[in-house]
């Protein structure tokens, strides 16, 4: 499989667009670009049975699942929905994603 190339990134605020989570908003906590998958907090939970170790204790654990990047969009705090992300170059010479929306810059 190819990598998917994406502007999301780390700690971003998402939103997920499609599956049984449509609607739920949550941060990135990884992406796996290889996969084409991001692991977003809270959304996507699954249970895992898992044996007793010495480490840990044991039984049945809730975590979060890869969700597919396509199904993820960019929440944009000024437009308060889910957003497409564009690049812009600012005179300074640094690039910077913007909304497409609004036109806001989301990088600080």
């Amino acid at each position: 499989m190819s990598m998917q190339t994406t502007r999301i990134r780390r700690d971003d605020e998402v939103i997920i667009i499609a599956g049984r989570d449509k609607g739920a908003r949550g941060k990135v906590i990884r992406l796996m670009p290889s996969e084409g998958k991001a692991l977003i907090s809270k959304v996507n939970m699954v249970k895992r049975h898992t044996k007793p170790t010495q480490n840990s204790k044991g039984g049945i654990i809730e975590k979060e699942a890869p969700i597919a990047i396509s199904n993820v969009q960019f929440f944009c705090p000024s437009c308060k929905t889910g957003v497409r992300l564009g690049a812009k170059a600012l005179e300074d010479g640094r690039k910077v994603r913007t909304c497409k929306k609004c036109g806001e810059v989301l990088d600080s």
